[in-house]
């Protein structure tokens, strides 16, 4: 059967188009239910400020939506456009500006923004959803934790997931210690996050954070095939997610805690580790060109 796909351009009340964005494209299927959502960055595949912009007007466009029964969103599914990228996390270039501007504000703003949208994400925006991430390429550092909020994780194998930044004296900040510590033990996520090596999607599999995997080109098909045979079992599947966060709540506040001890950590860095930062920033830029 032909599944055809609805692209989404709904107005608002206020005479705004939804789902139209700069730096994520969104189209609804109705056969699934399923709101599939493609980062497809403008600048390094990273959370750049428009991004994160974006993704807050998403979910607001979202609420809306399924909020007024218009579009019966039950799945949703983010992915990644850029080749053999997911994310590369936080947007280093703008960390390093800030640091040397001594800018403890800003740091703070853009780590609370993240951390917003990802509890959000993870509480399903408080609407019966169950959010899927779809990863098609490697997943780093701010990348890895925004998966760590969705309810399942589809990767390819051989895909890599890492948490780099104690390569240059600091730590991630934006929910690696609270997701990985309710998912894997206070100590395993310490290790993990301290190794700072790079872990394939099978590896994570075993670990219980990936939760289905795919051959390499086959991550949307197995994301359809796992709506398929789970849609029927949605509510129940909805409700086992909200009760596990009840039994193990991550507030806001918690996030936004540890993202005042992160940009603390940023400004005590010194000029080689920024030096680092920026090879690593160009190094992402060399990506991009070779994605053009």
């Amino acid at each position: 059967m032909t599944i055809h796909h609805t692209t989404i351009a709904a107005a608002a009340s206020d005479a705004r188009a939804l789902f139209v964005f700069d730096q994520l494209e969104a189209t609804f299927d109705p056969a699934l239910n399923t709101l599939w959502t493609y980062m497809r960055p403008r600048v390094r595949p990273s959370f750049n400020p428009a991004l994160l912009h974006d993704f807050v007007q998403w979910q607001e466009d979202i609420d809306l939506a399924h909020g007024s029964g218009a579009m019966p969103i039950r799945y949703l599914v983010l992915g990644s456009r850029f080749p053999g990228v997911f994310s590369l996390g936080g947007d280093l270039d703008l960390f390093a500006q800030l640091i040397r501007a001594r800018n403890r504000e800003a740091l703070v703003g853009y780590g609370k923004a993240c951390v917003r949208i990802l509890h959000r994400n993870m509480l399903g925006l408080d609407r019966s959803i169950v959010t899927i991430g779809l990863v098609e390429g490697d997943a780093l550092g701010g990348g890895f934790e925004a998966l760590m909020s969705f309810n399942v994780v589809v990767a390819e194998r051989g895909v890599g997931f890492g948490l780099p930044e104690t390569l240059f004296g600091l730590f991630p900040g934006m929910g690696a210690h609270c997701f990985l510590s309710r998912r894997l033990g206070a100590a395993r996520a310490e290790q993990m996050i301290l190794s700072g090596r790079t872990y394939r999607a099978e590896e994570l599999y075993d670990m219980g954070l990936v939760h289905a995997l795919a051959e390499p080109g086959e991550g949307r098909r197995v994301v359809e095939d796992y709506i398929r045979t789970n849609r029927r079992r949605h509510s129940a599947h909805a409700a086992i997610y909200e009760a596990s966060r009840a039994v193990n709540p991550l507030t806001l506040g918690e996030l936004e805690a540890v993202v005042e001890l992160w940009a603390d950590a940023a400004l005590r860095l010194g000029e080689s580790d920024l030096k680092l930062m920026r090879r690593l920033v160009s190094a992402q830029e060399r990506l991009l060109e070779k994605a053009r």
